[in-house]
């Protein structure tokens, strides 16, 4: 997807009869599609795939009819003022964290109650709507989610070796990936924040707090597929 984003940035034609949103659009689909056929990527994932293009799609709409970010260019494949190349870039975060569990053969000790973990995960994607219009409870997630989550470790398998991180940690260094990615899709004009309408400027880091909860949820997410299996501490 970056490549794809980064590369129409740089050599797609002004005048081409097909606009470049809805290209890549139809190339991220080509990448789903394939990641299908060639196996990367199951069913049951494909399912937790769509789930992501659903719940990101209506954040897109309603963030960007609130003026929080924009898509420039214009397009026929889109939704309002939301292409739909959008949900693919949602859609590639829960692929990778579905991809990672099953071949990493994750496990988790000291992992707290599902339904205490889906119920969070829910109050979180509220608040991003409601933040708009009442008070922001974003600090008290995160201190609910640390209360939850701060003894749980995630093991992993790397080369027949088990090994572990604190899972509050393996979320935040997928976030700073994913603030990373931010950075090369906004440099490449796929979207824009109103600060960067003029002139490209870095994505503020402030919004790694941002990319951490939808982090969260897109964990929830694909442990509706892959249920967390727990290994004792």
């Amino acid at each position: 997807m970056l490549a794809l984003l980064l590369g129409t940035h740089m050599v797609y034609p002004a005048d081409a009869p097909l606009a470049r949103y809805d290209f890549l659009t139809l190339g991220a689909a080509a990448i789903q599609l394939g990641m299908l056929a060639i196996r990367l990527e199951t069913l049951d994932e494909a399912k937790v795939i769509l789930a992501f293009h659903v719940v990101g799609t209506v954040m897109e709409l309603f963030k960007t009819a609130w003026g929080s970010w924009l898509y420039p260019e214009p397009s026929v494949l889109r939704i309002a003022g939301v292409p739909l190349f959008s949900g693919f870039m949602y859609a590639a975060v829960g692929s990778y964290l579905a991809r990672v569990s099953r071949i990493f053969d994750f496990r988790f000790s000291h992992y707290p109650s599902r339904v205490l973990a889906g119920l969070l995960a829910a109050a979180i994607y509220v608040n991003f709507f409601a933040h708009h219009w009442l008070p922001d409870l974003r600090a008290a997630l995160f201190a609910a989610l640390g209360l939850l989550f701060w003894r749980t470790r995630v093991w992993f398998r790397v080369w027949r070796e088990d090994r572990w991180m604190p899972l509050l940690l393996g979320w935040l260094l997928v976030a700073l990936f994913i603030w990373f990615a931010e950075n090369i899709g906004t440099f490449s004009r796929a979207w824009l924040y109103p600060s960067q309408r003029d002139a490209w400027a870095l994505v503020s880091p402030a919004k790694l707090g941002a990319w951490y909860l939808l982090m969260y949820i897109s964990f929830i997410l694909v442990a509706a597929v892959h249920t967390p299996r727990v290994r004792e501490a």
